[in-house]
């Protein structure tokens, strides 16, 4: 008896520990940073939960804050995948060692120009730098909405515009690549425009889609920012106009990149290939008026595409490499940042 009660307990322990051991191997969290707007993100997540039964904890970051914190936890990773964030920092991510491989069996569906040949990252969405003025304010001030990068100089805007710091916000790091572009890659030229766009601007803020949001509540009349942002300000009733520079502009290719070393490499996976293939996720993203960039998506009607207005030629590469960025940063911050 005492031999048959032992080889019970003994059993009971092994299911016990199997049991136990199947739901370590199968499990149910992800850990994810984010750079698209919060409310998006969480909507995005939960209707992945919803379909996998995965709950994603995300943390939200601006692009050089993503880039910051996974190199600040190279070491010790703890998050698996980064959603979202202007391509040029998923380049330089990748320049740093950050974000590994992955061949998605989806990845198909995006031209190869939207993703990397390497298959370090993938582009979501392509979305312009335009500007966003509030009518109402505006008109309180005597001031006409800019047009053009030249608009912006003027001396009756000085105080009037906001704008993103690079150091943390890949739209506004995105602002001097496109003035380096905009100069023939003179740098000089680039610097002494941004000089003198820094004496009209009120302040810089940690998150990229932060002024446009100032401008819709009339804060301040004018914003520099990413189309989407703006158009869905718009939408929700702000009573903004919005120009795209008349002399071209750049834009970004937000992307995802899966974290190297993360501890939720499987279900990191699993959110790749899903937000690339799942309709209901490109329903969720077309619904915040971004243009995806995967063949056959969906697009809102109100979005604005960047085949509608003048875009400069960017080199991804060189503006994403880590090198070139930091020197660019040390720059802005040597001329404009640290001056303030």
């Amino acid at each position: 008896m005492k031999r048959i009660l032992s080889l019970v307990f003994v059993l009971f322990v092994l299911m016990l520990f199997t049991f136990n051991a199947s739901l370590f191997a199968q499990s149910t969290t992800l850990s994810a940073y984010t750079t698209l707007e919060e409310p998006l993100a969480k909507d995005l997540f939960q209707q992945f939960q919803n379909e996998t039964g995965i709950t994603v904890s995300f943390v939200r970051l601006s692009g050089g804050e993503a880039v910051a914190r996974m190199e600040a936890e190279k070491a010790n990773p703890q998050a698996s995948i980064w959603v979202g964030g202007v391509g040029l920092d998923h380049i330089t991510a990748k320049s740093k060692g950050l974000t590994e491989q992955y061949r998605s069996r989806v990845a198909n569906n995006t031209p190869a120009i939207f993703k990397d040949p390497e298959n370090y990252w993938i582009g979501l969405y392509v979305g312009p730098l335009t500007f966003v003025t509030n009518l109402e304010r505006a008109a309180a001030l005597g001031l006409k909405a800019p047009k053009s990068w030249n608009d912006l100089l003027k001396p009756e805007y000085k105080g009037y515009i906001r704008m993103a710091n690079p150091n943390s916000s890949g739209t506004a790091y995105n602002v001097l690549t496109t003035m380096r572009t905009l100069n023939n890659k003179d740098e000089a030229k680039a610097f002494d425009y941004l000089k003198k766009l820094d004496a009209n601007i009120d302040q810089y803020t940690q998150s990229g889609s932060a002024p446009g949001k100032s401008v819709a509540i009339g804060e301040i009349p004018i914003a520099i920012g990413y189309a989407h942002d703006q158009v869905k300000l718009k939408a929700e009733g702000a009573k903004v106009e919005i120009n795209a520079p008349s002399e071209g502009t750049g834009y970004e290719l937000a992307s995802m990149s899966l974290i190297k070393g993360g501890k939720d490499a499987v279900n990191a996976r699993r959110l790749y290939d899903w937000v690339l293939s799942s309709k209901e996720a490109q329903k969720i993203f077309t619904k915040w008026y971004l243009v995806l960039v995967a063949n056959g998506a969906e697009k809102h009607p109100d979005a604005l595409s960047i085949n509608q207005i003048k875009t400069i030629n960017q080199d991804m590469v060189w503006d994403g490499n880590a090198a070139n960025k930091k020197r660019l940063l040390d720059r802005w911050n040597a001329d404009i940042g640290n001056k303030r």
